[in-house]
């Protein structure tokens, strides 16, 4: 498998993502849910805790992609869920130095996400 960035305008890259990602070759490809800031039994943790949310988000991520043989660094999409643009970008350091790479990202600001504590959520696409 080959990975080619796409950018035709560099901005994107000092905010740490790219336009587009070419993907060419054979490739296995796992769609992840979203994933939030929930335990092993499914129940939400860190109430309004910004980077304590983001960090297990990534951590569970990162145990979804590991039982495909992924990692961060196969990402190749990520959506970003939040009930609080502004407390993410104070935060998104936490998400940034731990994606492996620079994926394609989009960034939402949603009313609410599935339970009422949670302030974010992360889906992707993965390429290996």
């Amino acid at each position: 498998m080959e990975r080619t960035p796409i950018n035709p305008w560099p901005w994107s890259l000092n905010l740490g993502y790219n336009q587009g990602e070419l993907v060419s070759g054979q490739a296995r490809t796992l769609y992840l849910s979203g994933q939030a800031a929930m335990s092993a039994d499914g129940e939400p943790q860190h109430a309004n805790d910004m980077p304590a949310q983001l960090t297990l988000s990534l951590d569970n991520m990162e145990a979804v992609l590991a039982e495909a043989g992924m990692t961060l660094a196969n990402l190749v999409r990520l959506n970003v869920y939040t009930t609080d643009v502004d407390l993410l970008f104070q935060h998104y350091g936490v998400l940034a130095a731990r994606l492996g790479g620079t994926p394609t990202t989009t960034m939402l600001g949603v009313a609410r996400l599935a339970l009422p504590d949670l302030l974010v959520e992360l889906e992707g696409t993965a390429v290996a």
